[in-house]
């Protein structure tokens, strides 16, 4: 264990070694922007190429559509400005960034016709009349059609209270829920409430607001066997990590590990019934109530590495009836993005790889009801906006897909799913994780052999020439520098002159983990 002085050194050494790294590629990464460009002159790239089409071919009959894009900063909302751009419509470009320092990467992107700085909803009231306004006034000014919402967990809640007043003033249409659906899906204890209201199965979960009611349940569950881990309802970086299975060997160890959390009516946290088996995430686009793309993949507590799987597996299938079953629950005005973390016990998921008609019993764990990273598996799948138009299709307008999927509320029209999805990673992140931190366990007694670096740098030569970037594209390399060059180095720098400490970072959301 690190003393105070001793851990401020070492955290302060991280963030001196990440600038140093930033600086040291700064030049070949330069080349390669310089070179991407050069070659952008030469050859016809994919997605300006499709985009030409689109203008050339349809100009009599295509109307572009003027779409903002919010949180353009995070890999999400960059890969969905990308897909409208290449789709031939018009990309309004929004995130938050500091009063001095044009910090969002995706504001450098040639996807965007222009970018606008947002406020912060921060200070109640006032900051999110603020923020509302300024999203008020993008969308005045661009006459924007389509506001499609890429916030993160902060901001949530306040998109859906901007959402509200967007679509009460102005003819704009937004993919975003109201107030009272965010927080519902949202928050872990009112998401497993509703669901098992709707008739669908969750694993044993038990809300408790004190420690004592926490312990008593434990107790009242002994003799069942099963395994339970401690969620906060909300969001809280310093205890998110926490996978301890409870209860402990004693009573006294479970009593001991429990007191360390802060447990209120207040601060109500849930215990939720652990699942032994491989966990698998979901995004969606949900429109009036109805799918209209979907894509599903493997996942992890901190998910850095995407790879869709087989639309046609029952697992997937499964998951697709279970997102169609929630959507239709909520009714023609349920309009966002929506994305599910489920476990599956290692049998059945096996069953649901081999088996197209399996039906795999899931346990939903968690919900975003926001736009997830999974949907660079669109990357290359320009009929995703199909969907998004849909929102300006006459209220009650009948879905355009043949194609049906049994559901227990009936029939669903199938959803637009990505087309040869690549895998994707990201170089910064893998750099780090699978080459510099095993090398740097080499001085260290206990650290990784000689075979876990092998096959640490084997998976990281196996990302680099197989895999794609989640932030790089040949056709608009600018993006990538800038996340790597002007973005993480702010960061790192205003951790080591504020001595702040963080304990991982999301290169893809942008997010950095405080300790």
């Amino acid at each position: 264990m690190l003393d105070a002085d001793s851990s401020a050194i070492a955290h302060a050494a991280q963030n001196t070694a990440l600038l140093f790294l930033s600086l040291a590629l700064l030049p070949l990464d330069t080349l390669i922007v310089f070179w991407s460009y050069l070659l952008g002159t030469v050859l016809p790239l994919q997605a300006v190429k499709h985009r030409k089409h689109v203008r050339s071919t349809y100009t009599p009959y295509f109307e572009p559509k003027t779409i903002l894009v919010t949180g353009v900063g995070m890999t999400k909302g960059l890969a969905l400005a990308r897909v409208f751009y290449a789709a031939g419509h018009n990309v309004i470009g929004a995130d938050f960034e500091p009063a001095y320092l044009p910090t969002a990467c995706g504001r450098t992107s040639r996807a965007l016709k222009v970018f606008r700085k947002l406020t912060k909803p921060v200070g109640g009231r006032e900051g999110q009349a603020k923020y509302t306004q300024d999203i008020l006034n993008i969308i005045r000014k661009d006459k924007v059609d389509i506001w499609v919402s890429c916030s993160g967990v902060a901001s949530a809640v306040e998109d859906g209270m901007a959402k509200e007043m967007v679509e009460t003033v102005t003819k704009c249409k937004a993919v975003q829920y109201d107030v009272v659906n965010t927080k519902k899906l949202h928050e872990k204890h009112s998401f497993m409430e509703y669901t098992k209201s709707i008739g669908l199965p969750i694993p044993d979960t038990q809300t408790v607001t004190s420690k004592a009611a926490a312990l008593k349940y434990l107790d009242d569950t002994s003799g069942t066997g099963r395994k339970y881990i401690m969620k906060y309802v909300g969001t809280d970086d310093a205890v998110r990590g926490d996978m301890t299975l409870l209860p402990l060997s004693t009573p006294a160890q479970t009593k001991a590990h429990i007191s360390k959390f802060q447990i209120s009516e207040d601060r109500p946290w849930i215990l939720q019934q652990y699942i032994r088996g491989p966990e698998y995430c979901t995004h969606s686009l949900v429109v009036k109530g109805e799918v209209k793309a979907f894509v599903a993949c493997p996942s992890s507590e901190l998910l850095m590495h995407y790879q869709a799987l087989p639309t046609d597996s029952g697992l997937s299938r499964s998951m697709l009836r279970f997102t169609q079953e929630y959507a239709a629950a909520g009714g023609p005005s349920f309009t966002g993005h929506l994305s599910f973390d489920f476990l599956v016990e290692m049998s059945d998921a096996e069953k649901g790889l081999r088996d197209p008609a399996a039906n795999v019993k899931l346990y939903p764990i968690e919900c975003n009801p926001r736009a997830h990273t999974a949907v660079c598996l669109f990357n290359d799948t320009p009929e995703l906006v199909d969907g998004y138009l849909a929102l300006l299709s006459p209220k009650g307008a009948a879905s355009s897909s043949t194609s049906k999927t049994a559901t227990p509320n009936g029939l669903a029209p199938q959803p637009i799913f990505p087309n040869s999805p690549k895998k994707y990673y990201w170089l910064g992140h893998d750099l780090v994780a699978l080459v510099i931190t095993p090398l740097l366990s080499l001085f260290h007694r206990e650290g990784s052999s000689f075979v876990e670096i092998f096959e640490s740098l084997a998976t990281f030569a196996e990302h680099l020439f197989g895999w794609h970037d989640g932030t790089f594209e040949v056709w608009d390399p600018l993006p990538a520098w800038w996340l790597y060059h002007v973005y993480w180095p702010y960061q790192f720098l205003m951790a080591l002159l504020q001595g702040k400490k963080w304990s991982r970072v999301n290169v893809s959301t942008c997010k950095t983990f405080s300790c």
